[in-house]
């Protein structure tokens, strides 16, 4: 296998692993996450959300970063 499918299949991991932990957690729905209901129209703006997978994902990079 090439070494750019290794990286797509690698990707497909952890995105799916991701959307799991999305499914089966309140990760998706913290305090801080914009909800507005008005009538038939609902707006959602992730904001804590987005902090804490940024720094996640920053936190990762960094680690993976060192060992290369």
């Amino acid at each position: 296998m090439s070494g750019f499918g290794k990286v797509l299949m690698t990707i497909a991991v952890i995105l799916f692993a991701l959307g799991l932990l999305l499914q089966f957690t309140k990760i998706g729905r913290l305090p801080g996450d914009i909800l507005i209901k008005k009538g038939n129209t609902t707006f959602y703006f992730p904001i804590a959300t987005s902090i804490l997978l940024s720094v996640i994902l920053s936190v990762l990079l960094y680690i993976i970063g060192r060992f290369k």
